[in-house]
């Protein structure tokens, strides 16, 4: 399982992936992160409104990893023995309560712990105060996506509760810290193409992006037979792999053939595993997303519904502080315009907040 703590990301097509992470890394001259180009990406990218909307928030400051959420993002599918398709999205709940900073509380914090977050999950599962997660689905059978009034494969929206009610399925624990850091976390290897029969995954544009590019950097990060190591590895099975040469671990599966097909004894595909099938009568293509709703829905939903008053007036100081920043005056009426197009109230108090007339921006 992969994911954020947030339930939308930036983008919803894997081909901008690189540039929406460029924008976001540090300039190559004076090696700092860069409000200019970060905000210069996203004047162009109205899908990350919802994603931006949330990060502003105070929930873009999270108190540490105990009092976060956690989400899939991504939806995936289930299939059930009889081949039928629920369409689901993860959601861990943190049983700890949900605690943010607000920005003024995190920058203070900055300066006394910089490894705030860390120490306090540390700490806490030394003491055996392990931190849980009760982890809900929201399950969706396959043909109600074909109607449904948000484009369901689109990692920039959610799926109202309203509709799909989260159910339960467990708990998530915490219970026991790393021996080593460097061998059971810094080189874990998640990656959404690790699957077991039953879960497969969806034709959500950036989930199959994934699929590909986790695979291929653990590879390059930790060599081919990366799910070999003992932190990547199951417990209780051996794993069998036709990757062999490289950085070895756990005996190179000795003299194990290691093709497929073989009539060698070496492991064979198994026919009863595979994915379900689909039902294609049109062409393929690369297109951008097309569904009748818009970019703006969900973030004023966020805006108008979701937030207090006391969370929009902190996410007016917060997103201006950042926006206030940038040079050029253009960027800031771009940001403005599609911003008022989410509410008018606002673009409005974000438009006086930067001191740029709305006047000014492209509406």
């Amino acid at each position: 399982m992969v994911g954020n703590n947030t339930p939308v990301f930036f983008i919803n097509d894997p081909m901008k992936f690189p540039d929406f992470l460029h924008s976001q890394k540090r300039h190559p001259v004076y090696n700092v992160q860069d409000v200019n180009s970060i905000f210069d990406f996203w004047q162009h990218t109205p899908e990350s409104l919802h994603q931006v909307c949330i990060l502003f928030s105070n929930r873009g400051t999270p108190f540490g990893y105990r009092h976060m959420n956690g989400y899939s993002s991504h939806t995936f599918k289930w299939v059930n023995a009889k081949g039928e398709v629920h369409l689901v999205k993860y959601h861990f709940k943190t049983d700890q309560g949900i605690k943010n900073f607000k920005a003024a509380e995190q920058d203070e914090m900055l300066k006394v712990n910089r490894e705030h977050s860390q120490i306090d999950l540390y700490e806490n599962i030394e003491k055996g105060n392990h931190p849980s997660w009760t982890w809900c689905v929201q399950l969706m059978p396959e043909a109600d996506a074909l109607n449904y009034r948000f484009d369901v494969l689109d990692i920039t929206k959610v799926w109202p509760q309203s509709d799909y009610p989260l159910i339960e399925i467990g708990k998530m624990t915490l219970n026991r810290n790393p021996e080593n850091y460097h061998a059971e976390v810094e080189q874990s290897a998640f990656a959404p193409s690790h699957l077991v029969p039953g879960i497969e995954p969806s034709n959500d544009k950036m989930l199959q992006g994934r699929l590909f590019s986790y695979p291929d950097t653990h590879r390059h990060r930790l060599g081919v037979n990366y799910k070999n190591m003992p932190i990547n590895c199951p417990y209780r099975a051996r794993v069998h792999t036709y990757q062999r040469d490289g950085l070895v671990y756990n005996g190179n599966q000795a003299g194990e053939v290691n093709h497929e097909p073989n009539t060698q004894g070496g492991p064979k595909e198994d026919g009863q595993y595979a994915w379900a099938k689909e039902h294609i009568n049109a062409e393929t293509g690369r297109y951008p997303h097309m569904h009748p709703n818009t970019y703006f829905e969900q973030p004023r939903t966020l805006w108008n519904k979701v937030f207090t008053e006391e969370d929009r007036n902190d996410w007016i100081q917060n997103f201006a502080g950042a926006l206030g920043g940038v040079k050029k005056i253009s960027t800031k009426e771009n940001m403005l315009a599609l911003w008022y197009k989410v509410d008018p109230v606002l673009g409005t108090r974000l438009s006086k907040a930067i001191g740029v007339p709305l006047n000014k921006a492209k509406m």
